[in-house]
């Protein structure tokens, strides 16, 4: 499904962090807006999330929340915590989770995020949290430059930020969160390789192509 460092973990896509796993999850495991609870059972931890509104707010776990659903908007989280797992919900916009060794997070980046900092304002909470250490960052399946096709006012956004970007009408989304992490200096990214929208069904949700009814994905990250 993946390469390395990517593997498969009971069918959903894992990668290891300095002092952090993630989970991708997949539709194998079903829409995670219905099967949070179980997924946080299975892997023994508890995945929190908040309202995701395309904005650059964080929120610092520092207490285990009462519910996985946070009563904020945000479209990162972060903890220094163990046992409690950040994690944003996707199906087109791209995951991002980031470990600095004794901290982590999870980020939400569709384009409007990544045209309003959404990266910056995560990761330079996460540098707070662990000041010095080297950061290291993976993105899940989002949509691919191979499909993600957007209007002349959406390329114009990103018109600065570098070539490479724009594939005909299609924008790299994965390319631009990628150059982000790397201007706020994450020091390793690596890429699952995944397109939500070209993907078979039965393994990712994708909103661009299933529409209003598509399931979503999450993007789970906790210390190890």
């Amino acid at each position: 499904m993946v390469g390395e460092p990517f593997y498969e973990l009971d069918g959903q896509i894992a990668v290891d962090l300095p002092g952090a796993r993630a989970v991708f999850t997949t539709a194998r495991w079903g829409d995670i807006r219905e099967t949070c609870a179980q997924i946080s059972e299975r892997l023994g931890v508890q995945a929190v999330h908040a309202h995701q509104v395309h904005g650059t707010a964080v929120v610092q776990l520092d207490l285990a929340p009462s519910t996985a659903t946070l009563p904020v908007e945000a479209d990162a989280l972060i903890t220094a915590l163990t046992g409690i797992a950040p994690m944003v919900i996707t199906a087109d916009c791209v995951p991002v989770v980031v470990s600095a060794g004794e901290a982590v997070g999870a980020i939400h980046a569709g384009w409007k995020g990544l045209r309003d900092g959404v990266i910056d304002a995560g990761v330079a909470r996460i540098k707070q949290l662990a000041p010095g250490a080297p950061l290291v960052a993976a993105i899940g399946p989002a949509a691919g430059v191979c499909c993600y096709e957007v209007g002349e006012e959406v390329h114009a956004v990103f018109a600065s930020a570098g070539e490479g970007l724009r594939d005909g009408q299609n924008l790299d989304l994965k390319a631009i969160a990628s150059k982000q992490l790397t201007d706020m200096g994450v020091s390793e990214i690596h890429d699952a390789g995944l397109c939500t929208i070209c993907s078979a069904p039965d393994l990712l949700f994708s909103h661009r192509r299933d529409g209003l009814h598509a399931g979503r994905q999450g993007a789970i990250t906790w210390l190890t």
